[in-house]
């Protein structure tokens, strides 16, 4: 699972007989530790995912179950304050519209 949040981007996935806990990764110095204060992140330079954490699935999902419970604007692009993060997530918005319109014409 993808999360583009306002100041940070995630990507959450199973660990192979690790049910009880996901493995959040950032490509991001600092998203991780934003996201989840306590999370013992490790920097895996060769891999696709630079920072990684191991996070209880309940944490996970109660943190992000409150990042939808705070959302406080109208439009998520514009309270995107990061320069570079703003221009990426631009982006993927743009591409998901090519999507669209591919799909629906």
């Amino acid at each position: 699972m993808w999360i583009f949040l306002n100041n940070a981007f995630l990507s959450i996935v199973e660990e192979p007989g690790r049910a009880a806990t996901l493995l959040v990764r950032a490509r991001k110095q600092g998203d991780l530790e934003r996201v989840f204060p306590s999370a013992r992140v490790e920097e895996t330079p060769k891999r696709d995912y630079r920072f990684r954490a191991r996070i209880p699935r309940e944490l996970a999902a109660a943190t992000l179950a409150d990042a939808v419970r705070a959302i406080a604007y109208p439009n998520f692009k514009n309270s995107v304050t990061e320069h570079l993060r703003h221009t990426a997530y631009s982006h993927v918005w743009s591409v998901m519209l090519g999507y669209q319109r591919d799909a629906h014409g």
